[in-house]
């Protein structure tokens, strides 16, 4: 079976003579770039912004949360608005996250606690059956007369 394309091959980059493939690859490049930028804002919570303008003139644009909020904030050099509905849910989310990993820590001191307490007890049984069992006693610490009594 004979191939009737070429497939995909590497594209040397150098700007393109012919006018309709230049749109066509225009067009195509575009969509791959604002696809990749709405992953990246939503994989990552980044906030983006691109302004493109065609061989014709024409401007296209790509922006999360807008194109304006980025620009301006890029412009201003602000953080974002705190009254942004966004910015409410992910700090609301954030505050939940920290409640939960602090009643974990919580508990786990607690356990701590309770397991050193217990540990101290076994020590002190551990020392009080020594003291009663002379086969517990430190070999260096016997004698004959130990076992006269």
């Amino acid at each position: 079976m004979a191939r009737k394309s070429k497939g995909r091959q590497k594209v040397e980059m150098v700007k393109m003579n012919n006018e309709s493939n230049l749109q066509v690859t225009f067009s195509k490049r575009r969509a791959g770039l604002f696809k990749k930028a709405s992953e990246l804002s939503t994989l990552c919570g980044a906030e983006i912004a691109i302004i493109v303008f065609s061989p014709d003139r024409k401007v296209f644009s790509f922006g999360h949360p807008c194109v304006e909020t980025v620009f301006e904030r890029f412009v201003s050099g602000n953080p974002p608005q705190a009254t942004s509905g966004t910015l409410k849910l992910i700090e609301a989310h954030r505050n939940a996250s920290i409640r939960k990993l602090n009643m974990q820590l919580t508990q786990v001191l607690n356990q701590l606690e309770i397991e050193k307490k217990r540990g101290e007890e076994l020590n002190h049984m551990k020392k009080t059956n020594e003291n009663q069992c002379w086969w517990m006693t430190p070999k260096e610490d016997m004698s004959l007369t130990h076992f006269n009594n």
